[in-house]
């Protein structure tokens, strides 16, 4: 069993993947990059050094601004995922990467030298479209690059390096929140993306993509690439074998051009736009499902713990919330890595239910803990809160798009349900810290209990099963004959 799972997995594969989850790596830095320091960027905390550089050590805000300089990341990001999703369609998946290479490099230096906030929220808005295109893009990249026996686990790496990026700005956070330290802070994903820019120099173009765009030659060069070794089997899955051979052979010659060279079954589907795979009677079922569970994700409250785990905390925990949150980034992680097989041999349905069932229930424990100033039921309901969607909420959503739609549509599906996560991201940022102080107390985690009830009955009822499944079609039981 371990030899049939690593056969395919070559350091080229390692490499690819790699380079581009530090996309999903830099999307969940900026996330979190605000949580710790958010007291010495506010002034709350007076600073406790002289200021290094000639800028201020802080920026005055009260809690509605900061909300918006929070939030406004989430607006880029959504911008980012409409535009990347018909890029990665028309152009492949490696240009829009590339590009969102630039928004990551721009955003930290405006955020990390911003003398107000109109400056540090516009940082925070262009690094949100990097972001925003790399949830979209890489998800997808991985999925088609990956061997069909640990698309799981490998579509699993999108979300634990998003932890990756959680955990790391965390513990930056915790440990440089004082004086002018917390633009080191902002700024240090700058260097990651340009770590990134350099080594996307290598990266190949998806052979699925190449496939679909009729460049059958160059898929099968590139695929070769990657697995190292015998690829007959995945080549003969993209129409007829011979007639990939064929093409190959002539492009190996220098006959491109060559009008009678044969095209695959897929690279005859024409790839749909947003507005036609909304409407599509193929893939209308998909869309919801896909929309949902990305809602599901964001509503069940994981962002309120992400990026005002010390806000709400602190009052209960004033000494330790800033620990916990640390805690909080690494058992983040630890989970997601140790819970990545296990929507392979459980089945995605079956995590999702388990995570939405943890979560709802442990919002629940929160609220009451809050409520009643039990601070040790506190910090455990916190950290399991986070246990329980590494489980499912967190790797599985990036991995439907691609498993319940064909190739032609997923560019769209991805950005359809991108675009609604980060509306609902939006909405956990811009409103939490505000339901927060208006319900007192933590009764805004009964909120989100609640919320989790309802996307349970939601997946059971309308989520197909796509563990196992060799493509769309027999996920959702149609009948495709050839003619």
């Amino acid at each position: 069993m371990f030899q049939k799972w690593t056969k395919d997995i070559t350091p080229y594969l390692l490499y690819l993947i790699t380079v581009v989850t530090l996309g999903p790596l830099q999307f969940g830095f900026h996330l979190a990059e605000l949580n710790a320091p958010e007291a010495v960027i506010r002034c709350i905390d007076q600073p406790s050094i002289l200021a290094a550089l000639p800028l201020p050590t802080c920026i005055p805000m009260n809690s509605g601004q900061f909300s918006v300089v929070s939030s406004i990341y989430t607006v880029g990001g959504l911008l980012g995922a409409l535009t990347s999703g018909p890029l990665a369609t028309k152009y492949g998946r490696v240009l829009p990467i590339r590009l969102g290479v630039l928004f990551f490099i721009l955003g930290p230096i405006l955020s990390s030298l911003a003398p107000s906030i109109p400056i540090i929220a516009l940082g925070r808005f262009i690094s949100g479209i990097g972001a925003g295109a790399a949830i979209v893009v890489v998800p997808i990249y991985i999925s088609e690059i990956s061997p069909k026996e640990s698309k799981g686990l490998f579509g699993a790496l999108t979300q634990i390096t998003i932890n990756v990026g959680i955990l790391a700005a965390q513990v930056l956070g915790y440990f440089m929140s004082y004086g002018n330290m917390w633009r080191v802070v902002l700024g240090v994903a700058g260097g990651i993306a340009l770590v990134q820019g350099l080594g996307l120099y290598g990266v190949c173009e998806s052979p699925d993509w190449l496939v679909s765009a009729g460049k059958t030659g160059k898929a099968r060069r590139a695929l070769e690439r990657i697995r190292g070794g015998d690829t007959e089997e995945e080549v003969g899955k993209w129409g007829t074998a011979q007639e990939g051979q064929d093409e190959y052979d002539s492009l190996l010659h220098g006959e491109e051009n060559n009008q009678s060279a044969p095209t695959t079954k897929r690279s005859s589907e024409a790839s749909i736009g947003i507005l036609k795979v909304i409407v599509h009677p193929d893939h209308y079922r998909a869309i919801i499902a896909v929309i949902g569970v990305m809602l599901a994700q964001q509503l069940c409250g994981i962002n309120s713990v992400i990026m005002y785990s010390v806000s709400f905390l602190r009052d209960l925990l004033p000494t330790t919330a800033g620990i916990i949150t640390i805690g909080v980034g690494a058992l983040n992680l630890v989970m997601t890595v140790a819970c990545a097989p296990l929507s392979d041999r459980l089945g995605r349905k079956t995590c999702l239910l388990i995570s939405i069932a943890g979560m709802g229930s442990m919002s629940l424990v929160l609220g009451f803990a809050l409520l009643f100033g039990v601070q040790v039921l506190a910090a455990v309901a916190t950290l399991l809160i986070v246990a329980s969607f590494a489980v499912g909420l967190g790797p599985i959503p990036f991995i439907l798009a691609n498993e319940l739609v064909g190739p032609e549509a997923v560019g769209a599906t991805q950005s359809l349900a991108l675009s609604a996560n980060w509306i609902a991201t939006f909405l956990v940022a811009q409103f939490f810290p505000i339901l927060n102080e208006a319900l007192d107390q933590g009764r805004v985690f009964f909120l989100f209990a609640g919320l989790a009830v309802v996307f349970f009955a939601f997946v059971l009822f309308w989520v197909p099963e796509t563990q196992g499944k060799k493509d769309a079609d027999e996920v959702w039981g149609r009948d495709r004959r050839e003619d």
